[in-house]
């Protein structure tokens, strides 16, 4: 899996805690330069605000960044529903939107939410289907009719048009899910869990889904959500360490596809990943790139 040449960025992941000053803390992320703003979606969780809410009030107090859903709640989400408030939050926001994408977990409050139960197998086709119709809505064309097991369109007039190409990145992670993310997906963001190598066989098996779909694997957005912590000790394990063991595991990743990095550690630590592993690891990466 090679290092595909593409700009590196980074983001912020933030948890919608409704006790955090969330706004305070984005816009910190915009005046230190990061690129993105992740946001989970756990509807039921009933310490958070409402994912979409907040980024809509993140696009309003700020000029800059990006917002994402790290990733939706398709099975409480009804996709066409979803395609119009992206498309709506891009114009309003001046084309500062992308769709993260997941295809649903924690099934006893889903279902708690009202929403439906679906064995794996199902939620990946429905995932599947999501992607068709939230496209269709995104297309501007009217009386839209398409028919699926999981999600229809009878008839929708769509609108508006997104101010810019929206990526849908699947947050996905199985075989099957990887394949459908090389042959339809416009980036991949998985979270790192604490070893290596299931990540670089999982890049390889999205790469291998995107060549055997006729596509060119380095078209495809590599994001990772990374934890852990900026420390100044001895390393504890990957991403839990000194501000160089971070850098070079960046760098690292980067050779593996990778091309934007989440951090999702303590939001105290955010500056010296903004103003020391940020700048560090973009020239670290320049020079691997000269050679």
């Amino acid at each position: 899996m090679p290092d595909y040449g593409r700009e590196l960025k980074f983001g912020h992941f933030l948890i919608p805690d409704a006790t955090a000053p969330l706004l305070d803390r984005a816009r910190e992320v915009e005046r230190r330069g990061l690129d993105y703003i992740g946001v989970q979606d756990h509807p039921y969780q009933r310490r958070f605000v409402d994912t979409w809410v907040l980024m809509s009030m993140i696009a309003s107090v700020t000029t800059r960044v990006a917002v994402f859903p790290d990733v939706s709640n398709l099975p409480l989400r009804p996709p066409a529903v979803l395609a119009k408030a992206a498309a709506s939050l891009d114009v309003l926001s001046g084309g500062r939107f992308e769709l993260g994408l997941g295809a649903g977990g924690f099934w006893d409050a889903i279902e708690a939410y009202g929403g439906p139960r679906r064995a794996p197998a199902e939620a990946l086709a429905a995932l599947a289907e999501a992607i068709e119709v939230i496209r269709k809505v995104w297309s501007g064309e009217r009386n839209l009719r398409w028919e699926g097991k999981y999600y229809r369109l009878a008839g929708a007039h769509s609108g508006p048009v997104p101010a810019h190409p929206i990526g849908i990145w699947l947050g996905v992670y199985g075989p099957r899910a990887l394949r459908l993310a090389g042959r339809v997906a416009d980036g991949w963001v998985p979270s790192f869990r604490g070893e290596l190598a299931p990540i670089i066989q999982m890049t390889a098996r999205l790469d291998e889904s995107a060549a055997d779909a006729g596509r060119d694997p380095g078209q495809i957005r590599r994001l990772l959500n990374v934890g852990g912590a900026i420390t100044d000790g001895a390393s504890e394990g990957m991403f839990h360490g000194p501000v160089q063991q971070w850098v070079d595991e960046l760098a690292q990743m980067v050779q593996h596809g990778f091309d934007t990095f989440v951090f999702g550690g303590e939001p105290a630590q955010l500056a010296r990943f903004a103003e020391e592993v940020v700048p560090a690891t973009r020239e670290l990466v320049a020079a691997e790139r000269s050679h």
